[in-house]
């Protein structure tokens, strides 16, 4: 061995060392020098790092190390100053990254060298900074399994003490009013914490250390029962709400994000009267289980959803229903499925009971406005629905209703995203995006609303806010607008919108944004898909929904598109079809199948329609007449409205009575696994998918054929995913390229959706599928961002 392979001060010992030359044993023993030497490190962790848990973890992790130091929230994440001998910090800076509180998620954990400064211990320091986009605020998590046994065990201070919570659970973004996540930021502010409650605050060994919301019967938040006029009914509040609801009363329930309308969903009877009273005749009803062995009595539950519905989001889950199905009927009329979720704060645990174990739990709003978050607007809004409020005094600072999701071939599949997700953001990769100071905002669409924010390379998408259509919707989405931007301290000067001209949402963006631009809906959709799979470069976009305002003025609906975040080629679409009264069509799916018959099949259609609707003679004529002299007929290239065109011919769905309806019915029928592929035929000439021949068929095998629905209905799906997989090798021909995007609503069908991607992957395609947003409008603002942000930095680009 040489000498000069050792450092300089092991050189320095070696030349000292009066025994005989050994550089084994310098080598030894400078490493030995070297393990135990003090180093400082300054470690800078973001994402979602505050309202984890996460300081208490580093609080314990370095005590458990031997090692001295600070760490403390700021405006950037967390801060950690920490000094030891080198093999413990570096375990330490290991087990961070590798073993984070189970709420947490680091986007960055940045180690730099840091001055010894002498510390005797390693403690908690108080909040400093000002907040710089980095930090992340944390969702809401569900009711952990301690203060679970706590809820329920008489001889615990927390006995049925409907606030229960820690720092592995309980409320967190609905309370938050600004970051960092410290209680005076919250709306917990108001209540002083008991000695108890301070002591288990302060303590490091508890797990409630630094819990923000933490109280007690003592000194928390109280729940009241009040009737119709919000007079107090005075006596036990739990006992009076679990009798009221057993005997079949609706009760307004005051709950995390908002008020959910309760009844007992095991009583047909208060089922059918809060459908009457909401008026809401067939939009299936979520449920609220006891606990999972009553989920898996009435659905099938696989290992995937079990995960779902127990983890701390606690989403609702759309399960498949048991078969027979021993719940009414009437909570999700001519579905094979089922909303279902498990209770997620202590307030809905204690509802149940040995007798009472299936809750409705739907949102407490009248249709068309904003879900309900305070107590004095409840009572006046929703006392035409609840015979009683079920109230608490902790204000709820951002309305966010439950998320919706279901587990698919291709993972988790988002209906609605929104609480315990919101607001935890999707990385973008661009390097751009780290590089570019300025802050950008998706405004979404008007229906299934959500805005999307653009900071430093996170794509903050905004809680579900669904119509926004009406004076109060659009306040609403403003508002939420401005509290989300002050809570991640975002500054947007320029907005993607949709090109409709009469969108709420668009208008607000033009009106509140400088460098305000349009986006067109389909775009957006294949942006959105794309930058949560993070691609770059040109894609096919294959998407599929209702309605999207098109550029040519048209409504579009069923779109095979290439091209990237700046901008797209419409490749194929659909063959235009007039729709009668536009928005009345689309409400009532026998209008659009008369349009689809008379303007496809002419006299013969006409003839058909008066068949199919013989009360609707005189209608039908007026509808022909439309069509002829083009009076109220805007063009729509649809597959929603195709589906509901389909629907109504097979006499399944003759009006719509919530979103999508018909297709959802129909949907129904279909295969649940795809085997073999049995299409109608088609036409395709140019860049126009013909569909006379498809309708033809369906007539003539449900009317003259006699063929069943569930036959039509499979090869009236085989149709269209022949349709789909024709163009795209088409164009892979022309294009060469590779990579399918696959969005809009349309692909929340099972079918369409597990039968394209494994055709499109036996064909050489790579397909890319929706999982951090949803494939409807819902994710749309993911896409506006995106797109708008690149064509603003468009030179950065070339």
């Amino acid at each position: 061995m040489s000498i000069c392979k050792l450092p300089w001060g092991a050189q320095k010992f070696w030349i000292c060392w009066p025994v005989p030359h050994c550089p084994e044993f310098a080598e030894k023993w400078w490493k030995d020098v070297l393990a135990k030497e003090i180093i400082g490190k300054k470690i800078s962790v973001t994402g979602v790092v505050q309202g984890v848990g996460f300081r208490p973890f580093i609080f314990g992790l370095a005590r458990s190390l031997g090692l001295k130091g600070t760490v403390q929230n700021s405006g950037y994440g967390v801060q950690i100053l920490v000094e030891g001998h080198k093999e413990p910090v570096e375990k330490f800076i290991n087990e961070i990254c590798a073993r984070p509180p189970s709420l947490a998620s680091i986007s960055k954990c940045l180690v730099e060298e840091n001055p010894l400064q002498g510390f005797k211990e390693f403690s908690i320091r108080r909040t400093e900074g000002q907040v710089t986009g980095d930090s992340v605020a944390p969702p809401d998590a569900a009711t952990c399994s301690q203060c679970r046994s706590e809820i329920f065990d008489p001889a615990d201070r927390h006995y049925q003490y409907p606030f229960t919570n820690c720092t592995n659970c309980g409320p967190r973004f609905t309370i938050l009013k600004k970051l960092p996540y410290d209680r005076p930021w919250t709306s917990m502010d108001q209540f002083a914490m008991c000695d108890e409650c301070a002591r288990e605050y302060q303590d490091p060994c508890d797990r409630r250390f630094h819990a923000q919301p933490v109280a007690c019967p003592k000194c928390g938040p109280k729940v009241w029962l009040a009737d119709r006029e919000g007079r107090t009914i005075e006596g036990d509040w739990l006992e009076h709400a679990r009798r009221l609801l057993a005997g079949g009363s609706i009760i307004a329930v005051k709950s995390l994000g908002g008020f959910h309308l309760a009844c007992n969903g095991m009583d047909p009877v208060p089922v059918r009267l809060l459908r009457l009273r909401k008026g809401r005749p067939a939009k299936p009803l979520a449920v609220m289980c006891r606990d999972l062995d009553i989920v898996r009595a009435y659905c099938n539950v696989s290992p995937e959803e079990e995960s779902l519905l127990t983890s701390p989001a606690a989403p609702i889950v759309v399960l498949d229903k048991k078969d027979p199905f021993r719940l009414p009927g009437e909570l999700a009329p001519a579905l094979n499925s089922l909303g279902v979720m498990l209770p997620y704060t202590p307030l809905h645990l204690l509802l149940f009971t040995e007798g009472l174990q299936v809750l409705v739990m739907t949102s407490g709003n009248l249709p068309g406005l904003p879900l309900v978050k305070d107590n004095d607007r409840a009572i006046n809004e929703l006392k035409g629905i609840a015979d009683f409020f079920l109230l608490h005094d902790r204000d709820i600072v951002h309305r966010c209703d439950d998320s919706v999701v279901r587990y698919t071939c291709r993972g988790v599949q988002f209906f609605r995203r929104a609480r315990g997700y919101v607001p935890r953001p999707i990385e973008i990769s661009s390097a751009i995006a780290d590089a570019n100071e300025t802050d950008y905002i998706g405004a979404g669409g008007d229906m299934k609303n959500t805005f999307c924010l653009l900071k430093k390379g996170k794509a903050y998408v905004s809680q579900h806010f669904g119509s926004i259509d009406t004076l109060e919707g659009s306040d609403h989405y403003k508002q939420g607008m401005q509290k989300f931007c002050e809570l991640i301290g975002a500054s947007p000067a320029i907005a993607g919108y949709d090109l409709h001209p009469g969108f709420y949402s668009s208008a607000i963006a033009r009106s509140q944004f400088p460098g305000a631009a349009g986006v067109q809906h389909h775009h957006a959709h294949m942006a959105s898909c794309m930058a949560e799979n993070d691609l770059d470069g040109d894609v096919i976009g294959i998407i599929l929904d209702g309605t999207g305002y098109g550029t040519d003025g048209n409504i579009w609906g069923f779109e095979i598109l290439t091209g990237g975040y700046f901008d797209f080629t419409r490749e194929f679409h659909l063959e235009y079809v007039p729709l009668p009264g536009g928005g009345k069509a689309v409400r009532n799916p026998w209008i659009t199948a008369s349009a689809y018959l008379i303007s496809l099949l002419g006299r013969e259609g006409l003839e058909t329609a008066e068949t199919m609707f013989p009360d609707k003679i005189e209608e039908l004529g007026i509808i022909r007449k439309m069509i002829d002299r083009k009076i109220n007929t805007p063009l729509a290239s649809s597959c929603g409205r195709l589906f509901d065109a389909v629907s109504a011919i097979l006499n399944i769905c003759l009006k719509n009575s919530y979103e999508g309806q018909a297709a959802i019915e129909m949907s129904e029928l279909a295969p649940r696994v795809f085997y073999r592929l049995e299409p109608y035929d088609y036409e395709i000439t140019g860049d126009i998918i013909g569909i006379t021949p498809l309708v033809r068929a369906v007539v003539n095998d449900y009317y003259l054929g006699k063929v069943s629905k569930t036959t039509i209905v499979k090869k009236f799906h085989d149709t269209i995913i022949a349709m789909l997989l024709e163009c795209a090798l088409r164009v892979r021909t022309k294009s060469g390229i590779n990579r399918v995007v696959l969005s809009g609503g349309s692909w929340h069908n099972s079918y369409l959706l597990s039968a394209v991607t494994r055709l499109f992957k036996d064909n050489g395609f790579k397909v890319f599928v929706h999982g951090k947003v949803p494939p409807g409008d819902g994710g749309i603002s993911l896409g506006q961002a995106l797109v708008i942000y690149h064509r603003s930095n468009v030179k950065y680009l070339t």
